[in-house]
This record gives C-alpha cells, structure tokens and sequence, in this order.
C-alpha cells in the first residue's frame, strides 16, 4: 500500500440521520453538509444537516432527559461507570477517529494518534475524578444549629459546540465532565469536522446510554445560533472564534444562562539573553507548524532582545525553510495543509497585510509550487514586527511566526501584554526564578517555560478576549455544576 495515500473515510453507520433522544432520525427539511478533505479537496462523507426543527427537538429530548430521567439523579459513580463504557467503545475505533482528522483538516497522520488518544483519555480521567471530586461538604453553620451542607448540582442541559481544529478531542474534553457532573449534552460538531462527533453518538447507542442524555445535530450558523437562543439550554460550552463567542456571551448573558467560552490566541514566547537561540529556534518552528499554525494557543510571536533579533531570525530561518510541507499521510511530511480554502485565503491575507505594514518577509509566504491541489501554505516568518501591527495584534491561525525585538525584560513584558488576548504564553531561559517572575508579569491563562507544554489536570482557559472560563481538572468538572447550600436542623 501507498504511505502517502489516504485512507477510506471512517464508515459512520447513519451519516444521514441525527441523533436525537436515543434514535437516528432524519433531519426535518432533508438537508445535507459535504465534508472537504483538506490536501484532496475531494467530498470524504455527507452528512444531515439540522435546521431550527431538529435543534428544538434535540433541546427537548435533552431538557426531559435532565427534568425527568435517570441521569441526574445517579450517583457520580454510577454515571463515571458509563463513562468507562462510552470510553471502552470508543478504544477500538480510535484509528478511525485518527484517520478522519487527518482527511479532515489535513494534521499529520504521524500525530494524530496520540492527539485522538488524548482526548480519549477525557473520558477515562473524568471516571476516576469521580470518587475523588467533592460533590458534597459539610460546613459548621455559623449559629451552630444543626449542620450546614455545601453540594454541586448538575448545571442542566448543556449545548456543546466544538471548533473544526480539534473536534474529537475538544468535544470529549466538554462531554466527560457535563456527563460526570449529571447534566444532558447537545453536541453541535463544527459542519466542516462532524465525523468525531457521530463516532461519539454511535458508541453512546451502543452502551445504552439513556435517552436524550447526549443528542447530535450537525448544522451551519443559523442553526448553531438557535441552539444557543433555546432558553431550553442552561448552559454553552463553546470552543471557537471571538466573533462567535461574543454573540453567545451576549445571547447568554441575556437570559442569564451559564457559559464557558474559549476563543481565540495571540501567544507571545518571550526569548531571554542567557538562552540558547538555536534550541529556541528549533521549539518554535515545530510549534507554528504543528497542525499547520491551527492552534489556539500555539505561539505565533517571539520577543527577543533587539541585539539578538537578526541572530534569531537566522536561526528560525534554518528551522521553518527545513520543514517539509506534503500529504499529511506521507510520514516523512512535517506540515500538512491548512484545514480548508477560506483558511487558507485568510492566512494569504495576513501575510500581505504584514508586509504591507513594513515587517520583513523573512521565508514562506507562498503556496507550494509542487502542491497544487490541496490546501498549502509554506511556513512563513516575519521580522522587524512593531506591536502594532496587525500580524502582532490578530490572530492568523496559520503557520506565521512574527518576531519582535524588545528593550530588556520589562520591555518584553509590556510588549506580550499589549494584545487583546491572553490565553498561553512562554519565556525561554534556563533560570527558574526568571522564568517563574515572567509568568506572573504576564497575563495569560497558561504559561510554560522553554517548552509548548499542557498539563490536563490544570485548569484550561483565558485572560481578556481569549475566553470566559476554565476547562480541565476539577475546574472543568466544576464549571458544569452550580452550587447550592442546604441548612439542616
């Protein structure tokens, strides 16, 4: 067989059908979605589309799965044990899972395997959180009658909506904790990356899941936007753009439903003196190829001293043009494609915005010449960036690396800060007392220290633009519960 060629999409068993309180049904109007294979451009599956209709019946199925079932009133460890099931069932068809997020957004075949298995692993940690998260405390009441009781409740019925960079993994990292904590979820895949989303659906028809307790539908905005309106739904766990997040912010916030949102990232890696410029070098090329520049939080700016800009520029220079762009199923590819072709056009309209502005087309900039079907872009850097600048200020989610020249230390900082997002960051040096008062100067939600490094257990989230919310570990299981005090006599 052809290492390079891909493989036959995932087979789903009712792509033409969402599932709605434990039955594959047809959607109302008959509509279709077509799945784009990143590198091919080809139609690798068809799926339902869901209009307002179905969307309001995947609600109610969900709303009387919470109100009247089973679900929320099973102990923790009674809804950890279909966890195990749900995972279980999902253990074999991990290739799948792989498979389809490679022919989907284009990721390397030869990481996504371990990306799929992390976020298999969602399940699993929230299984075992369960005996050790506390649900219930007691408190001595303050008037010393009787005793007090502090317990963390089910937040309800909770829409789940999930980006296309990361689908599997993102929608697991949502549904492990709603479920655990006791609430009923719509899962609301991105249109462009529903194959994860329906692997999940057939596994929870296979355990037995109780009705209405986890839902599908697979729609566009329109829909997606009906979903968040339902006053049905308690809360949205949203994973996506800022544009996207503000509008349910603002369509939450007026009905006082719950919301955890995690947007976008503009993250600043912060290159001190004594460290060693050709190891940084070597961590952030890697880092602004993983899954072609499509991570949220991966580090799209360096700040470096201005007398070692030019010397860094050289060195990522070496790096990113050494990084070999092809077929993602080929193993000796380094970057696939971009995910899709308005991506790859925006990711186009940045780099001219860049040098329109004055920064230094240092490398890339270009689609490969011997790709010509596929969605491509060479891995390209900019030096000689000014804050100011849009390539500093926006996010491009694409493979371009900016770098910034800073005055000293406290320069650095400022210049890291001055973004509209904070949700990672990293400084590279090999003194830990440094690095630990760089972390604590700079506002972002997760920092790391010479490395592009995430801990599951922490808590997951952002500063300003960058989200409402934390996701992961017990702050994760938490965001799904509301708190409520019992006074007993």
């Amino acid at each position: 067989m052809n290492p390079t060629a891909s493989l036959a999409p995932p087979r789903l068993a009712h792509p033409d059908k969402l599932f709605i309180d434990g039955q594959w049904l047809d959607a109302r109007r008959g509509g279709r979605i077509d799945v784009i294979s990143a590198h091919s451009e080809q139609v690798i599956a068809r799926v339902a589309e869901a209009t307002e209709e179905d969307v309001d019946l995947a609600v109610l199925a969900a709303r009387r799965a919470f109100d009247s079932g089973p679900w929320p009133r099973l102990s923790p460890a009674e809804r950890a044990e279909y966890l195990r099931r749900l995972s279980a069932a999902l253990a074999p068809r991990l290739p799948e899972l792989a498979q389809a997020w490679t022919e989907q957004i284009g990721a390397l075949a030869s990481v996504s395997p371990f990306v799929v298995g992390a976020g298999h692993y969602w399940f699993d940690y929230y299984a075992q959180l369960a005996g050790q998260f506390e649900f219930e405390a007691s408190h001595p009441p303050m008037d010393g009658r009787g005793r007090a009781l502090v317990v963390r409740e089910a937040v309800g019925v909770v829409a789940a909506i999930a980006p296309w960079n990361n689908p599997f993994g993102i929608m697991a990292g949502k549904l492990a904790p709603a479920l655990l904590a006791g609430c009923t979820v719509i899962m609301k895949p991105a249109p462009e990356t529903p194959i994860e989303a329906y692997i999940i659906a057939e596994a929870a028809e296979q355990i037995g899941l109780p009705a209405g307790v986890l839902n599908l539908v697979t729609t566009h905005r329109e829909a997606a936007d009906h979903l968040v309106c339902n006053p049905g739904v308690d809360k949205v766990s949203f994973t996506g753009s800022v544009v996207a997040g503000q509008r349910i912010g603002s369509v939450c916030g007026g009905r006082i439903a719950r919301y955890t949102l995690e947007l976008g990232g503009k993250s600043a890696a912060i290159v001190l003196d004594d460290y060693d410029l050709g190891l940084a070098a070597k961590v952030l090329a890697s880092t602004i190829s993983m899954s072609c520049g499509q991570v949220c939080a991966t580090l799209s700016r360096v700040i470096v001293s201005r007398h070692r800009h030019d010397e860094l520029l050289q060195a990522l220079q070496t790096e990113m043009q050494a990084i070999r762009v092809g077929n993602p199923f080929d193993p000796s590819v380094q970057m696939g494609p971009l995910a899709m072709a308005r991506q790859r056009s925006r990711v186009e309209e940045y780099i001219a915005i860049g040098q329109a502005e004055g920064a230094r087309l240092i490398s890339g900039g270009s689609r490969p010449a011997d790709l010509p079907r596929g969605y491509y872009i060479e891995p390209t850097l900019f030096g000689g960036v000014e804050r100011h600048m849009r390539i500093a200020q926006e996010e491009i989610f694409g493979p371009v690396l900016s770098v910034l020249p800073c005055d000293d230390e406290a320069d650095a900082i400022r210049i890291a800060n001055d973004s509209p997002f904070g949700l990672y960051g990293a400084v590279f040096t090999d003194d830990a007392e440094r690095a630990y008062r760089v972390a604590r100067g700079v506002r972002t939600g997760t920092f790391s220290q010479n490395a592009f490094r995430f801990d599951p257990s922490l808590p997951f989230g952002g500063f300003k633009l960058s989200g409402v919310g934390r996701e992961g570990g017990v702050h994760g299981l938490a965001g799904y519960t509301e708190l409520k005090s019992i006074l007993l006599l």
